[in-house]
This record gives structure tokens, sequence and C-alpha cells, in this order.
């Protein structure tokens, strides 16, 4: 029964195994931006980034109301952690985070905190999620001219 609800909770969290096959959970100890989390995990803070988002930087408008959103979903909270295999280049696990069911990246999308990072996920969910936001004119998108991080970091 145990086992049987486990895979019910993982396959309604959308968290694809194959993908996803590094899995840990810890307290989150630190937000560092809206999409940079650190986890602990064996009795060390690893880095992780969020998978298929992009928050604006700390410098950009919304970078400080994206980190006070992202900390308000999990900073002190045990999360779940979906982990791609390899670590990005600044050595940070890329992945999806859950409060208990609930995804942190989708909740970023869905507030208008970040913006479906394309290049590295084809995700439709997060697409809509993003396109619903910004119809909706919310977080950052409730001003116009909003400027996406990958462009705002090549000023």
């Amino acid at each position: 029964m145990a086992v049987w609800l486990l895979l019910t909770c993982l396959l309604l969290a959308g968290t694809p195994p194959t993908k996803f096959p590094i899995v840990f959970s810890g307290k989150v100890v630190a937000i560092k931006d809206g999409d940079t989390f650190e986890v602990m995990h064996n009795g060390k803070a690893q880095t992780v980034r969020l998978y298929g988002i992009d928050c604006p930087e700390k410098s950009q408008p919304f970078g400080k109301a994206a980190k006070q959103y992202a900390s308000q979903w999990c900073f002190g909270k045990t999360v779940t952690v979906y982990c791609q295999q390899k670590k990005d280049r600044y050595q940070r696990y890329i992945g999806k985070v859950y409060v208990g069911q609930q995804s942190v990246n989708e909740a970023m999308l869905q507030a208008g905190y970040a913006w479906h990072f394309k290049q590295y996920s084809k995700d439709a969910n997060y697409a809509q999620l993003e396109k619903q936001a910004k119809a909706n004119k919310k977080g950052l998108w409730s001003v116009p001219g909003a400027i996406p991080p990958w462009e705002w970091r090549k000023k």
C-alpha cells in the first residue's frame, strides 16, 4: 500500500524518473535567488537550480520579489528534489523541487516570478503556466517591457 501511494504521488507530481534520476529530500537552508536554493543532503548544503525556469536577477526588477516568494514557499521546509544526472557548469544540481506535492518550479511561473527557460526546457505545462501568468499580468508581467534574465545578463 505504501509503495502504491508513493508511486501515485510521483505520477501526480509529473516527475519523469528517466529525466530526473537523482532524488533526495532535505531542509532548505538558503535561498540564493528566485531559482537557486541550498538544500541539506547528507550533512552538506547542496546548491539546487530550479529546472526549466529563469527568475529575474537580484539587480533586475522583480528579482528581490522572486527571491522573497521562493523563500515563502520553501525556506526552512523539507523539500524533495528530483535532479538531472549531471550538474551544471557552476556545480549546481538542476532539478524540480517539491514541498509536499506542490512544485516550486511551477509556483514561480504561476505567480509571474519566472520565465519558462525554453532554451533548456520544452515542457508544455511550463509554457502554459507562463502564458497564463502573462495574460493575468501577474508578477513581472504586471509591467510592460520585462527583460528576460538571459538578456539582462548580457548587459
